[in-house]
């Protein structure tokens, strides 16, 4: 009987893989997370290899155009993760439940708005909608959080996304960035 010659698996490449598991799991939490009336308007996706470099250098060029260095460390910040989650909510429907919160006075009126692009988001969005976008986001990084992955809600990720037009049908658009590092990048203070 010969000696058994084990494989070894390079500890490095298989953080990476696992990483990309996580926000496989990720996008089914935010999917199957609860919603208003069961309507599923979430949008979902998932960022890795040179397109996260495409975010970074979108976040610069918004902190240039903005003079706003909070950009510019985040896009640091965000350029050495494995894979970003990205969800986002069409939330220009309504829910129909005529509540008010958008400000209009029935959700027909809300519909027959005209939706106009803000600075990073389109809106008027639907208050049922914008709530489904946190439960669906709150689910996505319970999970990131059990899996021990690196992780952190970036309303700024979510603009330069949806300047990008990564996921044009989504009005509004967070993105969690994923490491697996030995201290979190997205709250380490002493990267500025």
């Amino acid at each position: 009987m010969g000696v058994q010659i084990m494989p070894i698996l390079d500890g490095r490449k298989q953080e990476r893989q696992g990483i990309l598991e996580i926000a496989n799991l990720m996008v089914v939490a935010a999917r199957t997370a609860p919603k208003s009336g069961g309507r599923d308007d979430i949008v979902t996706a998932i960022v890795h290899g040179s397109e996260i470099g495409a975010i970074a250098a979108g976040m610069g060029e918004i902190a240039a155009e903005r003079n706003d260095p909070a950009w510019a460390r985040h896009a640091k910040i965000i350029k050495d993760a494995e894979a970003i989650v990205l969800i986002g909510v069409r939330g220009t429907k309504s829910y129909v439940t005529n509540c008010g919160a958008c400000g209009c006075k029935s959700c027909d009126d809300f519909t027959k708005i005209a939706k106009r692009p803000g600075q990073d988001f389109e809106g008027p969005n639907c208050i049922f909608k914008t709530l489904d976008l946190g439960v669906a986001l709150c689910s996505a990084a319970k999970i990131a959080s059990i899996l021990n992955a690196d992780n952190r809600l970036y309303y700024r990720i979510g603009a330069v996304t949806r300047r990008l037009r990564y996921m044009p049908e989504a009005s509004v658009i967070i993105g969690i960035p994923l490491t697996a590092t030995g201290k979190n990048p997205n709250f380490d203070r002493e990267k500025g």
